[in-house]
């Protein structure tokens, strides 16, 4: 592995990130949305990550050289039951006077997004250190 490979795997570790940023914000702003049937009501979304190693033989993941990066799956849908409630005023209520919201924990979402921030800080630190390392190299010689 190389000194440039470190950018890939920083650089597709911040890609997936922003995208788990993306999906948190997205449930923290519709975490207050209601609708008037379960159908209809927001999921909460959260993205799958994979490890992605290329070129790797089963011999140099035994001696520690992995050259890897992290891509995103997909995106689920939470599974979880809306949370209904009774509002009869509502003008969006259903027959029997439901409106239904979604099942997000606001602290979760919140503990996710710290997370998220945290990871994707790291990965702007081995970035940047990696660059430093690279002009240090390159004025080894002067």
């Amino acid at each position: 592995m190389s000194l440039y490979d470190i950018f890939n795997i920083s650089g597709s570790g911040m890609s997936a990130q922003s995208v788990r940023l993306n999906t948190t914000a997205s449930n923290i702003a519709n975490a207050d949305s209601v609708a008037s049937s379960t159908e209809q009501t927001y999921k909460a979304r959260h993205p799958v990550f994979q490890a992605v190693l290329s070129g790797v033989t089963h011999s140099e993941r035994n001696n520690g050289v992995v050259n890897g990066s992290v891509q995103v799956k997909g995106i689920v849908e939470s599974q979880a039951d809306p949370i209904a409630r009774y509002q009869p005023d509502n003008p969006i209520a259903d027959e029997n006077g439901y409106v239904y919201a979604p099942n997000i924990n606001m602290v979760e979402e919140m503990a996710n997004m710290i997370s998220a921030s945290r990871s994707y800080q790291s990965n702007v630190q081995v970035a940047t250190m990696t660059k430093h390392l690279l002009n240090k190299t390159l004025t080894l010689g002067q």
